[in-house]
């Protein structure tokens, strides 16, 4: 029975997962190790410990050794835009530093002076966000740049630790907003605007590509199996759209639901227009060529940052459980606001941002928590009108996937707000589209369409159907993000 190790990595923990078919043609999915991750304030920086991410990796490696498994492959996805530099003999310059951190602050404004972001929009279908590659490179030290001879995202950095072989995978590199649409390769006018030389980046390869073995004799200390190390669609939301089983026939929306919410649709061609530009959304590489056509919103991490602020002594489940016991509706909020990309404390934003607004301020973990999941079906609502406006596609059916997925009251309430029937699940969904990438790699899988009828089988999916008796005040929600006008429900 072939084995695969999907190393997933988010912003908050990563895992090492194993996965095989059962005897039933099945895909199984069991976690060998889980760890911690997190930005870490290192001098001046906001910084990744990749060294240490590195050593969890091989952790989990060696235990799928003493289970048993003596011959595997593997593949590594993370979170998109940060990046490593490397020196002439390929060691690492400096930390890796964390897109959380408020370098990029201006960046944007900065940029706009010298190169219209418009046009940026227009040549890479980026959306416009401050911590992109682009804006990070912009304020990157100049003296870490002049003596950097390589760059790698962070997967393909610790892929180059394992095999030794430098290379970007696509999915992840589109991000960046260092890709031309319609060259499919770097723009020569950015990277003129940086300063920064096409030398200074490995060769870019497909999603699928097989880098070479995992060197072992460079970590004598672990005890590892026979690994092959594959580049698979290493951007998560790429590997979590991977495994979204929407049905080929049907124009279905996804929603990537972790600690960011990714929504869109999967495009077989790019949409960079005006109107796409104004409403901020992104065209990501993602497998077979197509689009990943989407929007950041800012989803989990507000309740995770919540939960924070009372010590993680209130599950996730207890929050559900209070905001049903609450009003619904009670106050709206912006939650792509900039106030709640990295606040020191999120509940204290929420209450200011009220404040702000002239609205009922959430004080209790009930109210603060109804106003969250509120807020997130009511944005995805508005959300999904505009990707039918924007794709000119009218959509059937909304498959949410990932951890975010689990939230049932959430699912309902956007299943009310959108009008939409919501499929939700895997959970798993980017460790799965990890795995399936490496077992289309291998032969194990044939294309895309049976890696998503078998990933259906192996994990059903919960609907949720609208509730039309519920009424949601969609229209109230718009008119205030247009206005900034306080609409009393």
């Amino acid at each position: 029975m072939k084995a695969y190790l999907g190393v997933d990595i988010g912003a908050s923990s990563g895992r090492v997962m194993l996965s095989q078919r059962d005897d039933t043609g099945k895909i199984t999915l069991t976690e060998l190790h889980r760890f911690k991750n997190g930005a870490t304030l290192q001098g001046k920086y906001k910084v990744w410990d990749v060294d240490g991410l590195l050593k969890e990796i091989l952790t989990g490696v060696a235990q799928a050794k003493k289970q048993g498994i003596t011959q595997c492959t593997l593949g590594i996805d993370t979170w998109a835009v940060d990046y490593c530099l490397l020196d002439a003999e390929g060691k690492r310059l400096g930390p890796a530093i964390a897109y959380r951190d408020d370098r990029t602050e201006n960046a944007i404004v900065e940029m706009n002076q010298v190169f219209p972001i418009a046009q940026i929009y227009e040549k890479t279908g980026i959306q416009i966000l401050p911590f992109n590659t682009l804006f990070q490179l912009w304020k990157e030290e100049p003296q870490r740049l002049a003596q950097a001879q390589s760059l790698l995202l962070i997967p393909d950095y610790l892929n180059y630790c394992l095999t030794g072989v430098k290379a970007l995978e696509k999915t992840n590199l589109s991000t960046t907003q260092l890709i031309n649409l319609k060259t499919d390769d770097f723009d020569e006018e950015l990277l003129k605007v940086l300063n920064i030389s096409r030398d200074l980046f490995p060769p870019v390869v497909e999603p699928g590509t097989i880098l070479g073995k995992l060197n072992a004799a460079q970590f004598p200390s672990f005890d590892l199996p026979a690994v092959t190390v594959i580049a698979i669609a290493s951007h998560d939301t790429a590997s979590a759209v991977l495994a979204t089983p929407g049905e080929a026939d049907e124009n279905w929306a996804y929603l990537s639901s972790g600690t960011w919410s990714l929504l869109g649709s999967e495009n077989a061609t790019a949409i960079a227009n005006p109107e796409s530009f104004a409403a901020n959304y992104t065209n990501e590489g993602g497998v077979n060529h197509t689009y990943r056509f989407l929007k950041n919103i800012m989803g989990m991490w507000l309740i995770q940052e919540v939960s924070r602020n009372f010590d993680g002594n209130i599950s996730f489940a207890e929050f559900v459980e209070l905001a049903k016991k609450e009003p619904a509706f009670a106050q709206f909020i912006e939650v792509n606001d900039n106030d709640f990309l990295h606040p020191d404390n999120m509940v204290t934003a929420l209450q200011n941002y009220c404040r702000k607004t002239q609205q009922k301020v959430p004080t209790s973990p009930g109210e603060l928590a109804r106003a969250i999941y509120d807020n997130l079906a009511l944005c995805y609502a508005k959300e999904l009108k505009e990707l039918q406006q924007l794709t000119g596609k009218p959509l059937t059916s909304l498959n949410i996937v990932g951890g975010g997925c689990q939230n049932e009251f959430l699912n309902q309430l956007t299943a009310n707000a959108s009008g939409l029937t919501v499929y939700a699940g895997p959970v798993e969904a980017t460790a799965l589209g990890n795995v399936m990438m490496q077992m289309l790699a291998t032969g194990e899988l044939k294309d895309v369409t049976e890696a998503r009828h078998v990933l259906k089988q192996s994990f059903p999916q919960k609907v949720f159907t609208p509730q039309s008796n519920q009424a949601v005040p969609l229209a109230a929600y718009e008119k205030f993000l247009q206005e900034g006008a306080i609409q009393h429900v």
